[in-house]
């Protein structure tokens, strides 16, 4: 079973969050995990793996509560992908001092559903800096270990 998460990270708070999932979900299964960078990551990507996973924080730039500008890119590039019912999941971050604090979520679920994908469990949201919040990252990858045994 391989598990490949695609990410996007500038401050360092969504690898940082990738890291933590990572080295427990590798402690705590046999299964192959890979984390590519969506910048380094291709759609073609998306087929050497079992189960895929996104994660961006949420931006604020030109309009708040959008993806990154990787993944905007990236989506854009994959939209004509097909998942064919592939499980997927997502990590959405962001700030709550702004309206949308993790849209990035909702962006990268419809994304996920719309080529295809078949979603395993809810997102995690991480509201804020993500230190501090290893437990709720841990305790989301078991159940995401769990949907996975399902």
């Amino acid at each position: 079973m391989t598990l490949l998460i695609i990410y996007s990270s500038t401050s360092g708070n969504t690898e940082y969050t990738v890291d933590v999932l990572a080295k427990h979900l590798r402690g705590s299964s046999d299964m192959e995990i890979k984390v590519q960078r969506v910048e380094e990551s291709k759609p073609e990507n998306m087929k050497d793996c079992d189960i895929l996973m996104f994660a961006c924080g949420t931006w604020n730039s030109v309009r708040e509560g959008q993806l990154s500008p990787g993944f905007i890119k990236f989506v854009s590039v994959a939209k004509e992908f097909d998942l064919e019912g592939k499980g997927t999941c997502v990590i959405g971050l962001g700030d709550d001092r702004y309206f949308y604090t993790c849209k990035s979520t909702a962006h990268l679920m419809q994304f996920a559903r719309e080529i295809g994908g078949k979603n395993l469990l809810p997102p995690l949201p991480i509201v804020n800096d993500p230190y501090g919040q290893e437990e709720k990252i841990i305790k989301w990858g078991d159940k995401l270990l769990s949907a996975i045994q399902k």
